[in-house]
């Protein structure tokens, strides 16, 4: 039996790499997203039922607050997706799968999303 093989995995004191952080980012980030739509159901179906419904919604995404950070943090939630759903799909396809590789698309894959969120940050608010 070897006796090097951890007793107690402790996840906090483990160093991630890079493209892990971004593979466990993009999962997070599709929980984000199912559990998202259904604000994003509410209030399209809101706004689609009447011209008051409509209304509605604008001055609520135009004035409140939490609804626009609710909508920036989907639209931010499907940026990073979108950014490592095509890192996944280039990885499936057998470009990039190199160690160095993994780690230059999950670089691009942060500066893509950073750059996707600030504009929909713009865009929102």
């Amino acid at each position: 039996m070897n006796s090097k093989r951890p007793v107690n995995l402790d996840l906090s004191t483990i160093q991630f790499p890079l493209p892990a952080l971004t593979s466990i980012a993009h999962r997070i980030t599709g929980v984000i997203l199912f559990v998202g739509l259904i604000f994003a159901f509410w209030a399209l179906s809101k706004s689609l039922a009447s011209p008051a419904g409509f209304v509605a919604v604008s001055d609520a995404l135009a004035g409140n607050f939490l609804a626009k950070l609710i909508a920036w943090g989907l639209l931010s939630a499907l940026a990073f997706h979108f950014v490592a759903g095509i890192k996944h799909m280039l990885m499936d396809m057998d470009i990039g799968v190199t160690l160095e590789g993994g780690h230059k698309k999950a670089q691009f894959t942060v500066v893509a999303s950073a750059v996707l969120i600030i504009l929909a940050g713009v865009w929102v608010w």
